[in-house]
């Protein structure tokens, strides 16, 4: 009996280590389709929809959603629906913009996503965006009010004929909730800080250490900047500089190619602190 338990042991170490060098040799060679014309496999598909659903759900789980139902809320939803997710997602009766028709793997139909998800479910994915999907985590962009505010319109959708969905907007811009409605903004965190590099697109033009992905040279590199002595060339390096120079680029340095990304004063703290970490070289 022991002799057959060791020989279906080795028999599955074998298979997953002949599996683990096929896979490698798959993507070593090229042979693995990235295009986006060429769709996952039916397994692939369901294996990310468990792993989404799952990971979801065990997220939103202590998340308690506020009165949803107040006709103001979701006027500004939809007003800020319409402004930020109807050109992937579309709406009943709408198609999505022509660039989102191409995204792999395809955005929800939100119709049927407020069917199957709770109000803290679609809270969660909008405020946090799923990777690899071309969700982006809203958090950035929206306070959390609006963001309930999406959440309130979202659950209207299943309701709604193309026809109301088209006459339901009047025309206003949406209500900010920026001023009066978000805390004091705190002490810098140089983790939140490395995370918000990614929501800025800084990965893209810059190399800096400790940050996947971030290895390209379209700006200066960003290794030991916590020691430089200026910012830019032109500011003492100091946080509340650090600061400035992020959020406001082109009144420090006129005809700077570093662009205006609308960095929030928080993200703006916190990522000065992740780059006063930076004191080696890569």
């Amino acid at each position: 009996m022991k002799r057959c338990r060791r020989i279906a042991a080795l028999t599955l170490v074998a298979a997953a280590t002949t599996a683990g060098a096929v896979g490698c040799a798959l993507v070593y060679f090229g042979m693995y389709d990235v295009a986006a014309t060429s769709p996952h496999t039916t397994p692939v598909h369901h294996l990310l929809d468990v792993a989404l659903t799952r990971a979801v759900k065990t997220r939103s789980a202590d998340i308690v959603a506020p009165e949803l139902d107040t006709a103001e809320r979701i006027l500004n939803g939809s007003r800020l629906y319409r402004a930020h997710c109807a050109q992937c997602h579309g709406g009943p009766g709408m198609a999505p913009q022509p660039y989102a028709l191409g995204l792999n793997p395809a955005p929800a139909a939100l119709v049927a996503t407020a069917r199957a998800r709770t109000a803290s479910e679609i809270f969660w994915v909008t405020r946090q965006g799923i990777k690899m999907t071309g969700m982006p985590a809203w958090q950035y962009r929206l306070t959390d009010d609006e963001i309930w505010d999406v959440v309130a319109f979202v659950r209207m959708l299943p309701g709604l004929s193309a026809e109301e969905y088209r006459r339901g907007h009047d025309g206003q811009p949406p209500v900010t909730r920026q001023e009066g409605n978000q805390p004091q903004a705190r002490v810098g965190d140089a983790r939140a800080g490395r995370d918000a590099l990614q929501q800025y697109l800084c990965v893209t033009c810059h190399a800096i250490p400790g940050v996947p992905g971030a290895w390209n040279y379209v700006g200066p590199a960003l290794d030991q900047m916590g020691e430089r002595s200026y910012i830019a060339g032109v500011l003492p390096n100091t946080p509340a500089n650090m600061e400035r120079w992020l959020r406001d680029p082109t009144d420090v340095k006129p005809g700077t190619a570093m662009p205006d990304l609308g960095v929030s004063e928080q993200d703006a703290k916190d990522i000065a602190a992740f780059l006063r970490t930076l004191t080696e070289g890569p």
